[in-house]
């Protein structure tokens, strides 16, 4: 709700750039907005489109190479002689940054010093601004912590980042952007990649400390249905330019540019089954000059043309369960010690998979769905064997995995494959794309020759729709959308009849997971896969499987198809999670 009609800044012809001896790239082009009192402004787009560019140039902390080529960015609150804060000298620009003007940025765990406690952290911008002493500022964190709904404020104050859940991290952070009490706060991506729940506390947050602080909010994120819970206005950016500026209502229930209409169709929806998520691609198309061409299609459109019958749901169903399981997980059970005493004994166990049972048909897709420390990742790598289960049966095609020789395994794991959640880090960087494809096959013995293998590899390169220039080229020189396609191709590389994928789309943009799951169903109706899909969305899990299995604690909550999980979840825990997803806007009303 648009508290007053006061403007607090006023952003004009910002260009900022970065510059090497090879090119000039032009991050943000000659954008301008305003922002009222009171307000929040959401800014969307994917990334790359310099969202956070925009947020680091009105807070001047735009790092080499780059710099701040034009524009005007005047900073009023109620002052007759507004202050251009790109004018200021950098000693004077300190007075405003993190006291009048506060930021909360993408990753906590980069943003906060591992070597100083979080207590610490918040306390040192309470004393350098607010000139409190150190007593008065431990007092005031303690209140945040207190504001913020941080477990045991006293713990918190006194420990390091890393003893910390992602969570209670970006709590932190929250706490100290609001600690100097500003005028305005600026939120880049404050709730990427957590669970449903938490990031549905901290919006909520938010928009309380708004509200008692007639705080002014920029709101970066790539997820309108996120944008929507918390924005009174929202400015959609696309190559470094607004392209469209509207009311949250008017955006959602009349948009006018086609980048506007794929980022709001690409988003699972929760009332239908659909066979494709709608991507940018079909509402606009960008030949290499960079022009547009706006194909004429609106979003119910798109949409309707894709959605699946009940009836075509239930046959394929009905077909799926007739058929032998291709695994069988039986009272699987994964603890963790929890350490020992001095006298060498058990301390206790942390039940991470407690007493799991289900199975997986051919070419069925299975969600795993629940908050970290469910058990979910933990439960996919003891199916695999990548952690050894404390005791239960995991069958494959006939074959107990818990109790094969390494030698079986060996063979057995050609068939079975995983895609981890972060793309950069399961690629080695000093491997070329085309090697750490090959590598698999090599190891296993495919094919007869590096030739034929090389061949394979530009044919799985097409699969996953990577120009054959990949090749050559390292995963850092890739997007985390196409390094993601990198890893299913590299997965795909043994011929594998069961994946896991784990968390394989929680961090990318909304556009980019689309184009991804839809990848992910292509390849399973054409090489007839079976998956564990596992994730913290329950959207997301929603459109890609067939049957949902709810986690909580290690334990299973329920299990069925995945409509009537959502439609009519029996369990408090799966009403918790669809209550916390995002809705959005419906028609316009919210």
């Amino acid at each position: 709700m648009l508290l007053s009609n006061n403007m607090i800044l006023e952003v004009s012809g910002l260009l900022t750039e970065f510059s090497s001896d090879l090119e000039r790239v032009t991050a943000v082009n000659g954008i301008g907005f305003n922002l009222m009192q009171g307000e929040t402004l959401g800014i969307v787009g994917e990334s790359g489109s310099g969202k956070s560019v925009t947020s680091l140039s009105i807070m001047r902390l735009i790092p080499p190479p780059g710099k701040i080529a034009e524009g005007s960015i005047l900073y009023t609150n109620g002052n007759p002689h507004p202050v251009d804060l790109l004018s200021l000298p950098e000693k004077q620009m300190r007075k405003y940054r993190g006291k009048e003007i506060a930021m909360i940025f993408q990753e906590p765990m980069t943003s906060l010093n591992p070597v100083f406690t979080c207590g610490d952290q918040v306390m040192e911008a309470i004393i350098l601004h607010l000139q409190e002493s150190k007593s008065e500022a431990k007092e005031r964190t303690l209140s945040l912590f207190e504001k913020v709904r941080l477990p045991e404020p006293t713990r918190i104050l006194n420990s390091y980042p890393h003893q910390l859940s992602g969570g209670q991290k970006q709590r932190v952070m929250i706490a100290m952007a609001m600690s100097c009490s500003p005028s305005i706060l600026i939120a880049d991506e404050p709730t990427t990649a957590l669970d449903v729940t938490v990031q549905a506390h901290i919006l909520d947050l938010m928009k309380q400390l708004r509200q008692e602080n007639n705080m002014s909010m920029i709101f970066i994120t790539h997820d309108l249905g996120v944008v929507a819970e918390v924005a009174d206005r929202v400015a959609v950016m696309y190559k470094g330019k607004i392209v469209e500026q509207a009311s949250v209502e008017e955006i959602f229930s009349n948009p006018q540019h086609p980048y506007t209409k794929g980022l709001l169709a690409c988003r699972p929806p929760l009332q239908k089954k659909l066979r494709r998520l709608p991507v940018i691609n079909d509402f606009m198309l960008e030949n290499e000059g960079g022009q547009l061409t706006e194909l004429p299609r609106n979003i119910n459109e798109v949409i309707s043309s894709n959605f699946i019958s009940a009836a075509e749901i239930e046959q394929r169903y009905r077909g799926l369960m007739q058929q032998t399981p291709i695994l069988s997980v039986k009272n699987l059970k994964t603890y963790f010690s929890k350490g020992k005493n001095i006298l060498g004994k058990t301390q206790g166990y942390v039940k991470a998979v407690d007493d799991v049972s289900f199975d997986v048909f051919p070419g069925e897709t299975l969600g795993l769905v629940g908050e970290s420390g469910c058990g979910k990742t933990t439960l996919g790598r003891s199916i695999l064997q990548l952690i050894k289960p404390t005791s239960g049966e995991v069958i494959f095609e006939g074959k107990n995995l818990v109790d094969l020789p390494d030698g079986e395994m060996r063979e057995v794991r050609k068939h079975l494959q995983i895609i981890f959640q972060d793309p950069y880090s399961s690629l080695n960087p000093r491997l070329t794309v085309g090697f750490a494809i090959m590598e698999p096959m090599k190891v296993h013995g495919l094919y007869d020759n590096d030739k034929l293998r090389r061949e394979r590899v530009f044919d799985l390169l097409n699969k996953v729709n990577m120009p054959p220039s990949s090749y050559n080229r390292f995963p850092h020189e890739f997007s985390g959308g196409q390094r993601q396609r990198i890893c299913i191709a590299r997965a795909l590389a043994l011929n594998p009849r069961f994946i896991v994928c784990d968390e394989s789309v929680s961090a990318l943009d909304v556009s980019v997971q689309a184009q991804v799951l839809n990848l992910l169903i292509q390849l399973r109706e054409q090489f007839q896969l079976s998956y564990i899909f596992i994730s913290h969305d329950l959207s997301v899990v929603k459109f890609m499987s067939d049957r949902m299995v709810v986690m909580n604690e290690g334990k299973i909550e329920e299990i069925g198809k995945a409509d009537e999980v959502y439609n009519k979840p029996t369990s408090d825990y799966t009403c918790k999670l669809i209550s916390a997803i995002p809705k959005g806007y419906v028609n316009g009303i919210k």
